[in-house]
């Protein structure tokens, strides 16, 4: 009866702790967040790579040539040109905004906001880097996740889609 009773009491004793620290722990601050680069905030746009091609040497006409550059010319995204904001999105470590530059109907740039704080600041930048390459490449929403970074990537396509979503034409 005595050693049941000792039990029972340490056992109330340990748990009523471990309940007190968890209630005693202070809520999280507010994570810190990662400035977009200055190209995309209004500031200079960083030169970018020509996109066409050079001319062949005489064997098209002057016609032929019109022709093709007017191709290029057309946007083949239908979106239009100009820096656009996707929604914040939420995720359970902060918030993710993207923005793109649209040039020509192509994306020329992407840039995000996101938490820095704890272990956002070791996972977030390399993923954010990942996922922007991406995004030039696909020339849209449709990016894989990085592995490890799954609730920074949701929240990225999330985001990046809202910006899409403002600049169609």
């Amino acid at each position: 009866m005595r050693r049941s009773t000792a039990a029972a009491v340490g056992t109330l004793t340990g748990a009523a702790l471990i309940i007190g620290v968890r209630l005693s722990v202070t809520p999280p601050e507010a994570p810190a967040v990662a400035a977009p680069p200055a190209e995309l905030a209004g500031g200079t746009p960083a030169p970018k790579p020509s996109s066409k091609k050079p001319a062949a040497s005489g064997a098209k006409t002057e016609g032929a040539a019109n022709k093709d550059e007017k191709k290029e010319e057309k946007p083949k995204s239908g979106l239009k040109d100009g820096v656009f904001k996707g929604g914040a999105a939420a995720n359970p470590y902060g918030k993710i905004q993207v923005s793109i530059r649209v040039e020509g109907g192509e994306i020329t740039d992407a840039a995000a906001t996101y938490p820095t704080a704890n272990d956002s600041a070791k996972i977030n930048p390399p993923a954010i880097a990942t996922l922007k390459q991406s995004t030039l490449e696909a020339q849209n929403a449709d990016v894989a996740a990085v592995s490890g970074a799954t609730y920074t990537s949701e929240s990225y396509v999330k985001s990046l889609q809202a910006a899409l979503d403002a600049a169609k034409a």
